[in-house]
């Protein structure tokens, strides 16, 4: 489990980075300014510890009384999206309620885990959703170009055996992409580019932490140069 500090972004898109030797980086861009902590959760209390983090301002019509109350009790204005970070006992100090995660939280050139939902793509059939090559387009072949083929198994065991790749929903999973690097940090604007691309739609809601394997090499590390 990743228990690093982490921001809520918002996805605005993908754009493109030249480096001094001019070679061109894809990056994605992503909102990460306005992150304020609401609430603590510690191990006394909820048996667990971590950060409640509210992003994206909402209107206060659209919310619900007790929800307000949330909000008002942590001194900060209504916000649209709010997630938990599992953290360590000892950050909970570092990042009061009421206070906005700064951004210097991520390094130019670190590496994150970035995890988002992908874009829905409803039905689809099994060359789209698997990659499966289909028929020839030849040879007598018809009305069969883009079938998966044969899933029975004739009397032994005498049935679809689970987790066949056949035709079904594809996409709207929750995806998480590891040791994604920082391409560049926006200060001024608020904004995190990211090397490569980032599940979801633009406009979509992910999160943003410090990457788990990193963090744990670091700790190994640490502890070899100890002994």
């Amino acid at each position: 489990m990743n228990v690093q500090p982490g921001m809520v972004a918002k996805k605005l898109g993908m754009t493109q980075l030249f480096l001094q030797d001019g070679t061109r980086v894809p990056v994605t861009a992503m909102a990460v300014k306005g992150n304020v902590v609401l609430g603590h959760r510690t191990i006394e209390r909820d048996g667990y510890t971590a950060l409640q983090v509210g992003f994206d301002e909402q209107k206060p019509s659209r919310m619900s009384k007790p929800q307000l109350g949330q909000f008002k009790a942590a001194g900060v204005a209504p916000c649209r999206k709010v997630q938990e970070f599992r953290v360590p006992a000892d950050l909970l100090e570092k990042y009061p309620i009421g206070s906005e995660l700064p951004l210097d939280m991520f390094a130019e050139g670190s590496q994150v885990d970035v995890q988002g939902i992908t874009k829905g793509k409803g039905f689809q059939g099994v060359m789209k959703r698997h990659g499966m090559r289909g028929k020839p387009g030849s040879h007598g072949v018809h009305e069969y170009f883009r079938h998966g083929g044969s899933i029975g198994c004739r009397l032994t065991p005498g049935r679809v055996l689970p987790g066949k790749r056949m035709g079904g929903q594809m996409g709207g999973d929750t995806k998480t992409l590891q040791n994604v690097k920082v391409a560049r940090v926006l200060a001024d604007e608020g904004v995190v580019l990211v090397r490569g691309p980032v599940p979801g739609a633009a406009g979509s809601y992910v999160t943003i932490r410090t990457a788990h394997k990193t963090a744990v090499r670091e700790v190994h590390r640490a502890a070899r140069g100890q002994k």
